[in-house]
């Protein structure tokens, strides 16, 4: 099925008359897009639906990567390309090898995380994630339970140490993260009924500096978003995908007929974007490839 796109604004980041085409549907909500270029496919979440799935571009079919995963949410590449993944359901970050799933992560302090949300990997190979409560607030995105470090936080976890650090502790629901190119921003989503912004953090090596808001959301939540090579940071919303540039001002929107939870880059070039709504896998052909290509091999 293809869908009209609006692209007032967005000129120079997706090619004239490109369309929206609905990949996939069947879910009940849908996250956690990740490219896996070696699979020529995309991966995803249904998470009240306990599962994952593919997309293969080259056969141009759906399948179940995955069942009983403990409602999974988002989803990066690791520096060597395997996935890493939230875990609601057991409230860990953990690693996809292959098939083979292990825990990086799952206390702070000598408690249990709250229900990693979404996660990012950096140059130097850390893991950056976000911790709402999502997962245990919501029997059909996890398990009933209660937070026990008392906070909704974003962490750094150092592979190398095995040290997990609380970086952003003032935020509400901290949902959807992203790199801008060099790394020296963090933007983070709050996702809370009092928020609905992104706020932009300063980064200086492992320090994070105070927070300023970045973008309102008029509609709807920023749930996951990427930031391109050129700094413009591409967000999902109630019903559009938006774009804001790093500056903050708004390029434009893409309507989408569904509520948008997140997106990724990916195809043979890095210029397909992939969008997760609701019950739906979209696919929009851009101008943009995702930061990271600018040094991931």
């Amino acid at each position: 099925m293809h869908f009209g796109t609006s692209l007032a604004g967005l000129e120079s980041l997706v090619p004239s008359g490109a369309e929206l085409t609905r990949l996939w549907t069947g879910g009940t909500w849908t996250e956690g897009p990740v490219w896996i270029a070696e699979r020529s496919a995309v991966r995803w979440s249904d998470i009240p639906g306990d599962r994952i799935l593919e997309y293969s571009v080259a056969s141009g079919e759906s399948s179940v990567y995955a069942e009983g995963v403990e409602f999974t949410n988002g989803r990066i590449l690791d520096l060597d390309r395997a996935v890493i993944q939230c875990s609601h359901g057991l409230r860990r970050v953990e690693l996809d090898a292959g098939g083979e799933v292990t825990a990086l992560v799952d206390r702070f302090e000598g408690r249990r995380l709250n229900s990693p949300n979404d996660v990012v990997v950096s140059k130097d190979g850390s893991v950056w994630f976000t911790d709402p409560t999502y997962g245990i607030i919501n029997a059909n995105e996890g398990h009933l339970g209660s937070q026990e470090y008392g906070g909704c936080f974003v962490f750094r976890f150092d592979r190398s140490s095995g040290e997990l650090t609380a970086v952003i502790t003032d935020m509400e629901q901290p949902n959807g993260l992203a790199f801008n190119p060099d790394e020296s921003t963090l933007y983070v989503s709050d996702s809370s009924a009092a928020h609905h912004n992104i706020r932009a953090y300063p980064v200086s090596g492992t320090e994070i500096g105070p927070g300023r808001v970045f973008a309102e959301i008029e509609s709807g939540a920023s749930d996951g978003f990427r930031v391109d090579t050129e700094g413009n940071l591409w967000t999902s919303s109630a019903d559009a995908i938006l774009v804001f540039d790093p500056d903050g001002t708004r390029l434009g929107r893409i309507p989408i007929p569904e509520a948008i939870s997140n997106l990724c880059f990916g195809g043979a070039d890095g210029r397909d974007l992939f969008i997760t709504a609701t019950t739906s896998l979209y696919h929009l052909p851009t101008l943009a490839r995702d930061a990271s290509t600018l040094w991931r091999s």
